[in-house]
C-alpha cells in the first residue's frame, strides 16, 4: 500500500504526480501483468540471455 503525505497546501497534480512515481519504482503493474499469464522457465531464461546481449552489445558498439 502507498502511502503519499499531502504538504499542507500542496496542489493535487502535484501529489498525484508523485503518486504516480511511487507507483512506477514500485514495479507493481509489471508484477501484475508477469503474474497474469504462466511462462516456462526456458522461455524466461531465454528472454534474459537475449536482453543482456541486446545490452551487451549497445556497450560494445559504445566502446568503439
Amino acid at each position: 500500500m502507498l502511502i503519499i503525505p499531502i504538504k499542507e497546501g500542496e496542489n493535487i497534480d502535484r501529489a498525484l504526480k508523485r503518486y504516480k512515481r511511487k507507483f512506477d519504482r514500485t514495479g507493481t503493474k509489471r508484477a501484475l501483468q508477469s503474474r497474469k499469464q504462466f511462462t516456462k522457465p526456458s522461455v524466461a531464461r531465454r528472454a534474459q540471455i537475449q536482453k543482456a546481449q541486446y545490452i551487451q552489445g549497445l556497450r560494445d558498439a559504445e566502446e568503439i
